[in-house]
C-alpha cells in the first residue's frame, strides 16, 4: 500500500455511515429491554430503522412490523422483517467501506452469482429456533435468565445432527453458551450489544424456510500461492483460514481467495500446541512452515472466494515468498464477491502489503497518514508479538474497519533482529515453534493433544 493510497482510504467515511449506524444502534437498544417493552424512544427507534430502508423493497413491510410492534403486537414475520432491515443497513455500510478499500488498492472486483436453490430442511426444527429468538427478542437481554437460555437446548440438538442445519446451529449454540456464561446479565454494567444483535439477526434469517442460495461453485486446477495464515480460536474450536492467490490454469489475472480447515478442541490446548490439532493436513502444514506454493488439482472453488480444502485435491509446490508474491501479484488480483448474508463491516479482511512505513505508538505512518496495527488480533501460536510488530518495516496483512476506524492485522512482518531484516509469519510454527524458549516450553507443558488422543482411545476401547 503506497501513502496515496493509504490517504484515498482514511479520508474519512463514505455518506451514509454513521447515520445507518446510529439506527442499527437504536434497534440493539430495543433488544436490551426487550421488544415487549417498548416505551416511545423504542418505538422512534423502530420506525426510524424502517425508515431507513423506505426507498428499498423491503421498505413497506418494515413500516408495517415497526407500527405493530410499536402498538404491542409481536410474531414471527415482523422479528424477521425488521431483522432484514438492520441487516440491508449493515450490508449497505459494508458496500460503502468495501468500494472505498477498492478504490484505494486500485482493486477489482467479481460480481455475486447465485448458484441454486439451498436444500430443504426441517421446518419444524425451523420453527422451534424461531420461538426461541423470538422469546429472546421479547425479553431482552436483561431479562435472559438460565431457563430461558436452556429451553434452546432440545431444538440445538436436533439441529446438530442435521448436516444441512450445521451453521445455523453452530451460531445458536454460541448465542445460547454467550448468555449462559453472563447471566445474570441484569447486573452486568455493559452488554456487547452490536455483537449480540448480530448474531440474533443473522440466526433470523437463516431460520426462514427455503434457506438462503449459495454461491456458484466451479472446479478449479492451478497454483495457490500463500499471503498469510488468520488464526480463529475459541475455547471448543480453531480454525486456520489461509488468504493467498490461485493462478487458475487458462487464465491470466490470479483470483484472491481462502481456504480453511478446522479443528474441535478443549479450553487447555493454547498456543503452539494448538498446531497438532492440523497434522492431518500436512500438504497445509509445509506450505505454512516451509513458504511453499500448493498445486490443486480439480479443487471447489465458491463464488465467495473459498477454496474448498482437500487433502487429496493438495500437493506442495514450490518455494514461494509471500512477501515477492504480494510486491509481483497482488495489485493485479481480482478479489472474490461478497455473499448477500456476509455483507456486514465485521467481516471485511482485505488482504494488503505495507512497506516503508514509521510505527508510531501502535499506528503505521505513511507521509503522514495513520493506519492502526490490530495488536489484539495476533494469535499466541506464532512468533510475531506486539513488539516485533512495533518494531517492523514490511507488513502483510488484513484490512480490517472496526469501531469507526480501518485497522490491519498482521499476517507476516519484517522486523529486524540483530540489525538483520527478518520476516516472520504467523504459520512459521506450525511444525513446531523455532523459539528455543518457547520450544523448550511447550516441550515441558508436554504433548496436550497427545495426552488427549490417547485418553480418548482408551475410553472408545472401553
Amino acid at each position: 500500500m503506497l501513502a496515496t493510497q493509504l490517504a484515498t482510504l482514511v479520508g474519512g467515511a463514505p455518506a451514509g455511515v454513521p447515520e445507518s449506524l446510529d439506527l442499527v444502534a437504536g434497534f440493539d437498544a430495543c433488544l436490551v429491554s426487550g421488544l415487549g417493552r417498548l416505551g416511545d424512544d423504542g418505538g422512534a427507534a423502530l420506525a426510524a430503522l424502517a425508515a431507513g430502508v423506505a426507498v428499498t423493497p423491503l421498505g413497506d413491510r418494515a413500516a408495517e412490523a415497526a407500527a405493530k410492534l410499536a402498538a404491542g403486537s409481536v410474531s414471527d414475520d415482523q422479528l424477521t422483517v425488521l431483522a432484514a432491515a438492520r441487516s440491508a443497513l449493515l450490508g449497505a455500510v459494508h458496500d460503502g467501506l468495501l468500494d472505498r478499500a477498492d478504490t484505494a488498492l486500485g482493486r477489482a472486483r467479481a460480481e455475486w452469482a447465485d448458484g441454486g436453490t439451498a436444500p430443504e430442511v426441517p421446518r419444524n426444527l425451523l420453527e422451534g429456533c424461531r420461538s426461541w429468538l423470538r422469546e429472546l427478542a421479547i425479553t431482552g437481554w436483561r431479562g435472559v435468565d438460565h431457563d430461558l437460555v436452556s429451553s434452546s437446548a432440545q431444538v440445538l440438538e436436533a439441529m446438530l445432527a442435521d448436516p444441512r442445519l450445521r451453521r445455523l446451529a453452530v451460531l445458536i449454540d454460541g448465542l445460547a453458551a454467550e448468555l449462559r456464561a453472563s447471566v445474570p446479565i441484569a447486573t452486568m454494567d455493559t452488554l456487547p450489544e452490536r455483537r449480540w444483535a448480530d448474531l440474533w439477526a443473522r440466526a433470523m434469517l437463516l431460520c426462514q424456510a427455503g434457506g438462503w442460495p449459495a454461491g456458484a461453485a466451479t472446479t478449479v486446477s492451478g497454483r495457490f500461492l500463500l499471503l498469510g495464515v488468520d488464526v480463529t480460536e475459541h475455547a471448543t474450536a480453531v480454525q486456520l483460514q489461509v488468504h493467498g492467490l490461485l493462478e487458475v490454469r487458462g487464465e491470466t489475472a490470479p483470483r484472491l481467495v481462502r481456504t480453511s480447515v478446522a479443528a474441535a478442541k478443549v479450553d487447555t490446548i493454547v498456543g503452539p500446541a494448538i498446531w497438532p490439532l492440523f497434522d492431518a493436513h500436512p500438504v497445509l502444514i509445509a506450505a505454512l512452515t516451509e513458504r511453499r506454493s500448493i498445486e490443486f488439482t480439480d479443487a471447489t472453488l465458491l463464488a465467495s472466494g473459498d477454496l474448498l480444502w482437500a487433502d487429496d485435491r493438495a500437493a506442495a509446490g514450490e518455494e514461494a515468498d509471500p512477501f515477492v508474491t504480494a510486491r509481483l501479484h497482488l495489485a493485479a488480483a481480482t478479489a472474490p464477491a461478497v455473499p448477500p448474508l456476509d455483507r456486514h463491516p465485521v467481516r471485511l479482511g482485505e488482504p494488503v502489503l505495507v512497506e516503508n512505513y514509521a510505527v508510531d505508538g501502535e499506528d503505521l505512518v505513511l507521509d503522514g497518514h495513520r493506519l492502526p496495527l490490530a495488536l489484539d488480533r495476533l494469535p499466541a501460536l506464532g512468533p510475531l508479538t506486539p513488539e516485533l510488530v512495533t518494531g517492523s518495516t514490511a507488513c502483510l496483512g488484513l484490512l480490517r474497519w472496526d469501531d469507526g476506524q480501518w485497522s490491519v492485522q498482521p499476517l507476516a512482518i519484517v522486523a529486524t533482529v540483530k540489525r538483520k531484516p527478518v520476516p516472520m509469519h504467523v504459520g512459521d510454527w506450525a511444525s513446531g515453534p523455532t523459539d528455543p524458549k518457547v520450544a523448550k516450553a511447550v516441550k515441558a507443558a508436554g504433548d496436550t493433544v497427545a495426552v488427549l488422543r490417547e485418553r480418548a482411545g482408551r475410553l472408545l476401547r472401553k
